[in-house]
């Protein structure tokens, strides 16, 4: 079953920000746990670049537009890499199959009656991109940004005809409740269509960057009917019929919640005038905000305000793995969350250095020390004692359940305090650092339930944490039953029999690595 993913595509006048990519990662982790349940995924990201700020930017700079969104995509796909995203397409919305996708997409809007030519008259916010009406505007400024005086700009415009469609938006979310996804941003957007839709600027006059309207060559398509487009431009509309029928409609649209408006009504509206089937769904996520430690002050995390945090920084400081972790375990996806280099270093200690890391080495420390890393047959072991009393089947099922419908922090907190609690519960209960003295044969059941556990651990924290649930699974012989890319959640449920289970890690001085050294945090100086 194929499985179409994207995430919204992002402004490149500067580098991407933690907020940025807590919506990647959230992205991802779909992506990579849909794969484990066996479908095809497509898990396409991109860069929104036919904008003014991209211009302006590039104009600062004193380089073309093109060659500095062709540079500044290099660096967003460094960074995503460095993050471990495992998207299949990057989409420029600059290439020629956008290009020739919008064209053809907007013609056939125009075509369909719903476009129309008319002077405009309004406040523009350069920060969105977008001009605003009287009830988006507080205090005479955008709320979004604050800093940025609105301009009043006067031209002439072509608009979508959007507010003839509420009707039809408020039948489909009836009948597709699911359609617009956490329940908050459902009715936040059924009351915005409710309330009256207002027909939409679409086109800019007098630009030379961007994509020009095929039925007025003077005018560029503006940036929110452009930058939709890349969902279906990059999957082969216009260019790849084919292609294109083969993996749309996209399953999900993971976005951020202030641009659901867009993505909930602007976007399925631009569809139906065209003919072509909706997204099955939109997740808007929250936001990432940003605590202050000197002040205590709690802020939204942005460019524009000055207190974004590079991805890089917090990679070279702790791992990519600790990134992921931090912003899958400690903020809720579908709400909001919090930031501080305290409270980051603070998870990362006690949840993957106190707890994860070290389960995994003293298991492997033991197996080396006292059976040379040869545990051998499974045979007659009751590899199943190390979570005596939980069902493993049961708790797959509903990891499946939280991570279809994106509580992933839940879905760690269900790991953590039941599959990691319940092995090291079971060092502690069996004490096989004693144990070895008098029972050799006893001792080595206790680390044959422990590799199992490290298996276990490993499947399920495959989806948040890639590299080290790979390190795990490899710390074993399990891929001699199951390999790697096979694995699945339905694997956890029984213990595989094995012939001959043996250490496979890499070891210094008969020890692993350590995987995430404890660091020191203010608090513990």
């Amino acid at each position: 079953m194929r499985f179409f993913i994207t995430t919204a595509i992002d402004y490149p006048n500067s580098r991407p920000h933690i907020g940025t990519a807590f919506e990647k990662i959230g992205a991802d982790v779909q992506a990579r746990f849909q794969r484990m349940e066996g479908n095809a995924v497509h898990f396409l990201m991109g860069n929104d670049e036919n904008t003014i700020k991209v211009s302006q930017r590039a104009t600062e700079l004193g380089v073309e537009a093109k060659p500095y969104v062709d540079d500044m995509a290099r660096q967003f796909q460094d960074v995503w890499k460095a993050l471990e995203i495992s998207n299949d397409d990057f989409i420029q919305t600059s290439e020629e199959r956008h290009h020739i996708g919008c064209r053809k997409f907007i013609q056939k809007v125009y075509d369909a009656g719903d476009i129309y030519k008319k002077p405009y008259q309004a406040l523009y916010c350069d920060g969105c991109e977008e001009f605003k009406t009287a009830s988006q505007i507080v205090d005479g400024k955008c709320p979004n940004h604050p800093n940025k005086p609105l301009r009043e700009v006067e031209e002439e415009n072509y608009f979508f005809r959007l507010s003839a469609f509420g009707d039809r938006l408020l039948a489909h979310y009836e009948a597709n409740p699911d359609f617009i996804q956490p329940e908050s941003r459902r009715n936040e957007i059924v009351s915005l269509v409710k309330t009256g839709l207002q027909d939409v600027s679409i086109s800019r006059k007098g630009f030379t960057w961007g994509i020009r309207i095929p039925f007025d060559e003077e005018q560029t398509i503006y940036v929110w009917f452009d930058a939709l487009l890349n969902y279906i431009t990059a999957i082969g509309y216009g260019t790849d019929d084919a292609r294109f029928e083969q993996i749309w409609p996209a399953d999900v649209h993971v976005i951020g919640k202030d641009i659901t408006r867009f993505h909930c009504a602007l976007w399925p509206a631009m569809l139906m005038s065209a003919g072509l089937p909706l997204p099955k769904q939109v997740f808007g996520h929250g936001f990432v905000y940003r605590k202050d430690e000197s002040t205590g002050e709690v802020a939204k995390m942005s460019k524009s305000l000055g207190n974004a945090v590079e991805p890089m920084d917090l990679i070279q400081q702790f791992s990519a793995e600790a990134f992921r972790f931090y912003f899958m375990s400690q903020c809720p996806f579908g709400g909001d969350g919090e930031f501080s280099f305290e409270r980051f270093a603070d998870a990362y200690n006690a949840g993957l250095a106190n707890n994860l890391g070290n389960t995994f080495s003293r298991t492997l420390s033991m197996a080396v020390r006292y059976f040379d890393g040869k545990l051998g047959s499974t045979d007659g072991v009751d590899c199943r004692a190390w979570c005596a009393g939980l069902d493993l089947k049961a708790l797959a099922d509903e990891l499946r359940t939280l991570m279809t419908s994106f509580q992933y922090n839940v879905a760690i907190q269900r790991i953590w305090g039941e599959v990691l609690d319940a092995a090291n519960k079971y060092i502690q209960t069996t004490e096989p650092f004693k144990l070895v003295k008098t029972d050799v044969e006893g001792t080595r059941a206790i680390l044959l339930n422990l590799a199992d556990a490290i298996r276990v651990v490993a499947i399920l924290i495959k989806p948040f944490l890639p590299s080290t649930a790979k390190t795990f699974y490899d710390a074993f012989s399990y891929g001699e039953v199951r390999s790697w890319d096979e694995v699945s959640y339905g694997d956890v449920a029984s213990a595989p029999r094995f012939e001959a289970l043996t250490v496979t890690a890499p070891l210094v001085n008969g020890k692993p690595a350590p995987l995430f050294p404890k660091v020191e945090t203010d608090a513990s100086k």
